[in-house]
């Protein structure tokens, strides 16, 4: 048991640390301690770094989530309403969880091993020793980074995932494409968009933070920087799914009269 105890309060007590790094980190962002040379770096990283399995995963997403869509549809002579099932589904929750998880994976994983590694070969105090603040040089870059281009990728992702959808609907249900895409856009307003914008800031700060975080507070040597690099991205993935609930509760929820 006393294991078991230890683990879940060293978990409580990164949550804590994560929550106190995301306050310094916006602090220091309004004090304009930036490093505009490293966020352009990691933007790379984030955006263009980790386009290819975003976009090939939102394209085969959407083809599946219309060939099940359409096949419900179709029992009630509805295939013509599968674009807007799709909008409402698909670019409102699927394609921002999509492209927030795979980035929790590629980038926010990198980010915890990184900043482990060198935080368990001492190079953090190094930075501390050259009044060097490692919040400044290391974590507010990779947010700011996250937080501009994960919007970007989910809008890439969106068009990529409707794509998918369009040519499922076209090739398995022969589906005329202006029809699916009429479907669409009556379905889907200018404010989903904006939310989809909003979730992407979102999740873009999660998964640089618990990244971040979890990297800084690694210990114990070497063999602990693989085990912070898992932990960061499973717990980036319960954190987007838990935010994604409120959210929608937030904006899309209305009392039923």
């Amino acid at each position: 048991m006393q294991p078991q105890k230890d683990l879940q309060t060293s978990w409580i007590m990164r949550c804590c640390a994560a929550v106190l790094l995301l306050g310094q980190a916006c602090l220091h962002f309004i004090q304009g301690k930036t490093n505009y040379r490293q966020i352009l770096e990691h933007m790379i990283t984030v955006g263009p770094g980790s386009m290819y399995p975003v976009l090939l995963v939102n394209l085969f997403g959407g083809m599946i989530f219309t060939i099940q869509t359409a096949r419900e549809l179709a029992r009630f002579d509805a295939v013509s309403a599968v674009g807007g099932a799709f909008a409402l589904a698909f670019c409102r929750e699927l394609a921002p969880i999509l492209t927030a998880s795979i980035l929790a994976g590629q980038v926010g994983s990198a980010f915890a091993a990184e900043i482990g590694a060198m935080q368990v070969t001492e190079q953090i105090d190094a930075l501390y020793i050259l009044k060097t603040d490692p919040i400044d040089y290391l974590v507010l870059p990779r947010m700011i980074a996250c937080c501009l281009m994960l919007p970007v990728v989910n809008i890439l992702a969106l068009v990529v995932g409707i794509f998918g959808g369009l040519v499922a609907a076209a090739y398995f249900y022969n589906m005329a494409p202006e029809v699916f895409l009429e479907s669409v856009r009556s379905f889907l307003a200018v404010s989903d968009l904006l939310v989809v914008l909003l979730k992407g800031l979102i999740f873009g700060a999660l998964i640089a933070i618990i990244g971040c975080s979890w990297g800084l507070t690694t210990t114990r040597g070497v063999k602990e920087v693989g085990k912070s690099a898992t932990a960061a991205v499973v717990n980036t993935w319960v954190a987007i799914f838990i935010l994604d609930l409120l959210i929608s509760i937030a904006i899309f929820e209305q009392p039923i009269v």
